[in-house]
């Protein structure tokens, strides 16, 4: 009997599991057979108390050992946003056996993009401000929702939210800078894993230019979805897109698979 597949969701810089909001119900009504694990990177969430890791691939090994110490069984399949994209690119680099796939959300890598796209300059004297863990939660996080939605309707309520969050967990400003330090540093591979790849990017990406995906799609040669109107964080912005393009691309794979082996 075929075991139950374990999806990983990992969020970006200074985000963690509560931030995938209703994505989660989404998801779990869409694929109610798929084991869930969400898991915080080093430094934010339940780990907000940590050290955050200075370089990617320690973020990689730090979520590989807390699979373990929690016994989650793989191999996994992976889904992942900005930061999470590059633990997950990182991953099935080095660990190519322990994964199934990976669904890559509005990332970026140096080396296959420039500094300007991966981050676009026009923000830089917001981030620094938001970097900054003291003043006002609400503010913060309705410049934080600013910057990565493009849906306005939703900004009560996922402002009171993610500051709930904050208190609950807050990241430091330490760990934020260091976590941009690791994306920063984080190059593309030599050679595109050999991991089955999803990427999607969303054309209303004020935070990360969609053509840091585009550019990875190419260079690779793996399918790219683009969402026509979402901003950054496009779980949140239209989740029920995400659910379906991934389940598109898995029944694909799926033929691909039976074709192969017919």
């Amino acid at each position: 009997m075929n075991r139950p597949t374990t999806w990983v969701l990992l969020r970006g810089l200074t985000r963690e599991r509560r931030h995938w909001g209703d994505f989660v119900d989404h998801w779990r009504r869409a694929m109610p057979q798929a084991r869930l694990c969400l898991l915080d990177l080093p430094g934010s969430g339940d780990r907000c108390h940590e050290r955050s890791p200075t370089t990617v691939r320690a973020m990689t090994e730090s979520l590989r050992d807390r699979l373990v110490r929690e016994t989650v069984p793989g191999p996994y399949r992976l889904l992942a946003m900005s930061l999470g994209g590059m633990v997950a690119v990182d991953w099935a680099a080095r660990y190519p056996g322990e994964l199934e796939s990976a669904v890559l959300i509005n990332t970026s890598l140096a080396g296959s993009s420039p500094f300007y796209r991966r981050l676009r300059p026009t923000n830089y004297p917001a981030l620094c401000r938001l970097l900054w863990s003291g003043g006002d939660v609400e503010a913060r996080e309705a410049a934080v929702l600013s910057l990565t939605s493009a849906r306005p309707d939703r900004l009560p309520d996922v402002v009171a939210h993610w500051s709930s969050i904050y208190r609950d967990a807050p990241v430091t400003t330490a760990n934020a800078l260091r976590q941009v330090l690791a994306a920063a540093r984080f190059r593309a591979p030599a050679a595109a894993p050999t991991v089955p790849l999803l990427l999607m990017a969303a054309a209303g990406d004020r935070l990360v230019n969609p053509e840091c995906s585009r550019a990875l799609a190419r260079a690779w040669d793996v399918p790219l979805k683009v969402h026509p109107w979402a901003g950054h964080d496009l779980p949140l912005d239209d989740p029920e897109w995400v659910v379906r393009q991934t389940r598109r691309w898995l029944k694909a794979k799926e033929f691909e698979s039976t074709k192969t082996f017919a």
